[in-house]
Order: structure tokens, then sequence, then C-alpha cells
């Protein structure tokens, strides 16, 4: 079975210079798709990628990183919206690259899909009660 997750990965300063992804690619037979990037020679690294592969091959990858010292965590838990800050403007819809927002034609709620969040950090500038919030 074929899995496509959206990770964000958080390696510490001893670990920014090591070819993690390639090693990925190499040994584990995944695809990334690089969303987000923050590395700095001799300082914390921060990368939000979505990687593809057999399930098999995704876990085993994952465990590989970890066992190395790199922090993995879903984007979902990332990038989140806070309820009661939320006043269903719809600001956020038309900023958005992937569509992770969709306006309900009825109610006029506008739904947050965390699944599809590319993590670009748009809809944090665009929202007026600032009800996104991006968690790195």
């Amino acid at each position: 079975m074929t899995v496509s997750r959206k990770i964000v990965l958080h390696f510490p300063k001893r670990l920014v210079d090591q070819p993690m992804i390639s090693r990925l690619v190499k040994h584990y037979d995944l695809d990334f798709n690089i969303l987000k990037a923050s590395v700095t020679p001799d300082k914390e690294g921060l990368l939000v990628l979505e990687l593809k592969g057999k399930q098999e091959d995704y876990e085993k990858g994952v465990r590989y990183l970890t066992e190395t010292g790199v922090t993995v965590q879903s984007l979902s838990q990332n990038v989140t919206r806070n309820e009661e800050r939320c006043t269903h403007c719809g600001a956020c819809i038309t900023i958005c690259p992937s569509g992770a927002f969709e306006l309900d034609p009825i109610s006029r709620i506008v739904s947050f899909h965390d699944k599809k969040c590319l993590a670009c950090g748009l809809c944090l500038k665009a929202c007026p009660p600032r009800a996104m919030e991006l968690h790195f």
C-alpha cells in the first residue's frame, strides 16, 4: 500500500550537514517534496516535506530518522485553527494555494482541511482575527 504523508522534521545542529533526505530515497525507496525548509549550519534545522512510498518503507524511513536524532511530527499537529477566534470571514480561502479551506455555501462556515495544508503561512497573514496558528 502506497502512502503520502506531510511531516515536519526538526534536525539537531549535529545533523544539519548530513544527507538525511537522500538516504530516505536511496535506502528506503521514498519520494519527497520539500514544502518548507530552514536549515542553517551550526543551528537546528526545520524541514516540512511530503513523503511518499510503500507503508513499510515509510515506517522504516521514519524509524531511521528518529533513531538518528531527528524529531518527526505530522504536519497536521503544527498547523491549527483556533476555533474560538475564527469568525469564518473567508479571507483564508482566496489566499490558500492548496485549497485547505472550504466555504459551505449554505451555512457560510469555513472548514479547514489540515491534510491539504502546505504550511506556507499565507493564511496566518491573511486572517484578520489571527485564528490560524503555526507551531514549529
